[in-house]
C-alpha cells in the first residue's frame, strides 16, 4: 500500500481499519464544517453540490480519490467497492452514501466520469465527483489524503488506493485499504452507525 497520512478527524489508521471515536459530547456542525471542506463539486450526474453541506453533513459516508484514465489500482479499487455497494444493498443512497472524487478535475468532467460510472455498474447513492483543481486539492489534503515527503506527495498515485469512511453525526472515522474484501469493508461501514458490533 502507497504510504500516506490520514489526518481526517484527527488521527485515522489506514491499516487497522480500527474505528475511531471522536471527543465526548457533540459538537456543532458549523465546527465540523470548518474542519470539512464545503468546496463546491460536480457529480457524475452534472449536479452542482458542496461537500459537507450536501454530500456529508449527518452521514455515514465512504470517499476514495480516483481518476479515469488510472490504470494501476484504479480498475480493481473501483470494482471492489462496486461490489461493497453490492453487499450494502438498498442502504446505499438511503442511510449510506458512496463518494469517488477525481485527482485529474482538468480531464475528468461530469461527462467523463458519467461513463466511467456506467462501465463498473455504478447504482444509486455512489457519485463520482469533480471540481475546480484548487477546490478538490483542498479536499484532498484536509481529509488527510496527504504524505509528508513532498516528491510523492506530488505523485498522484500516492493518494489512490484506500477509502475513508466514517460517521458525520458521531464524529467517527476511520480508513481501509480499498481492496479490502468488500464483505469485511461493508461491515466496517455498518460499524459506524454506533450500535452494538454484530460477531
Amino acid at each position: 500500500m502507497n504510504r500516506r497520512t490520514f489526518l481526517a478527524a484527527g488521527a485515522v489508521s489506514a491499516i487497522g481499519c480500527a474505528a475511531l471515536r471522536g471527543g465526548p459530547g457533540a459538537r456543532q456542525a458549523v465546527e465540523r464544517r470548518s474542519r470539512l471542506p464545503n468546496v463546491p463539486l460536480q457529480t457524475h450526474e452534472g449536479k452542482t453540490v458542496r461537500f459537507y453541506d450536501d454530500l456529508v453533513r449527518g452521514r455515514i459516508v465512504t470517499v476514495n480519490f480516483m481518476y479515469a484514465r488510472c490504470q494501476n489500482i484504479c480498475p480493481g479499487m473501483t470494482s471492489n467497492l462496486a461490489m461493497v455497494q453490492r453487499a450494502l444493498g438498498e442502504r446505499v443512497g438511503r442511510d449510506i452514501f458512496m463518494y469517488s472524487i477525481t485527482l485529474k478535475p482538468e480531464e475528468d468532467t461530469p461527462a467523463v466520469l458519467r461513463s466511467y460510472a456506467a462501465a463498473y455498474g455504478v447504482k444509486p447513492g455512489w457519485l463520482f465527483l469533480t471540481g475546480q483543481p484548487d477546490d478538490v486539492e483542498t479536499l484532498r489534503r484536509r481529509l488527510g489524503f496527504v504524505d509528508p515527503d513532498p516528491a510523492l506527495d506530488a505523485d498522484t498515485s500516492q493518494h489512490i488506493g484506500v477509502v475513508l469512511y466514517g460517521n458525520d453525526a458521531l464524529e467517527r472515522w476511520a480508513a481501509c485499504p480499498a481492496l479490502t474484501d468488500p464483505e469485511e469493508m461493508a461491515k466496517y461501514i455498518r460499524w459506524m452507525e454506533g450500535r452494538k458490533r454484530p460477531a
